[in-house]
């Protein structure tokens, strides 16, 4: 699954973008989902209620206490404020050679030749853009199965014909820690990622060695972790 860190940046929300804000996401998203928290927001408030500190606090914040709109600009906020952007590839942006190892650079020149970075750019490498899987291929026919409802992407969100198997372009930061990959989950390892890619997005097939380098570079992109502690 995509990582929560650097959501602030993302265009929307969900591989169909049905979500414009971080508070949308919250308010419609994981927290109804039976694959996912399973509960609904008269359960959520309940437990939170329960908690008279929090409860005080919550309500110093937000006067009208506590509702499924307001706990859900509470947690946007807190989502806001994962920015992991420092890694390697960042200081070697600022000048520092020695932040990337001769094959990370490589890999980075690779992912430009190839085209990659036509549409994972920008400060977050991506998620701020929509593409059809498939441009160069059919992905769907030769992945076999029945299509789904997820399978068919932005077109549950606008009707468009022109919008089916179109996705939300996911974010590369942190990419080498969200396995499995693809909005079915299809890829297991990053390599067979970027193989899938190259393929169907770009027409291409990219060298074993080659795709080692562009997954080095990938590893640059991990940016640090903001400290995160419980509230006193």
């Amino acid at each position: 699954a995509p990582t929560v860190y650097n959501v602030a940046f993302h265009v929307s929300y969900f591989w169909d973008g049905r979500s414009e804000s971080l508070e949308d996401l919250v308010l419609e998203g994981p927290l109804q989902n039976p694959n996912e928290m399973d509960t609904d927001w008269d359960e959520v408030l309940a437990k939170l209620g329960r908690d008279q500190a929090l409860k005080r606090r919550f309500q110093r914040l937000f006067p009208e206490g506590l509702t499924p709109r307001t706990v859900s600009r509470a947690i946007a906020a807190f989502l806001r404020s994962l920015v992991a952007l420092d890694g390697p590839f960042d200081r070697w942006l600022r000048g520092d050679e020695q932040a990337l190892s001769e094959r990370q650079k490589r890999g980075y020149r690779l992912f430009k030749s190839y085209g990659c970075i036509a549409c994972h750019q920008g400060v977050n490498v991506g998620g701020n853009m929509y593409a059809s899987m498939g441009v160069m291929g059919d992905y769907f026919a030769d992945r076999g199965g029945e299509i789904t409802e997820a399978d068919l992407g932005r077109y549950n969100v606008t009707g468009r014909e022109s919008d089916r198997y179109v996705f939300k372009v996911p974010s590369l930061r942190m990419v080498v820690y969200t396995a499995p990959y693809f909005h079915d989950g299809s890829a297991q390892t990053l390599d067979e990622a970027v193989a899938v890619m190259a393929r169907y997005q770009l027409g291409r097939e990219i060298p074993a060695e080659d795709r080692a380098d562009i997954i080095a570079f990938f590893r640059s992109l991990a940016g640090r972790h903001p400290l995160l502690e419980a509230p006193q």
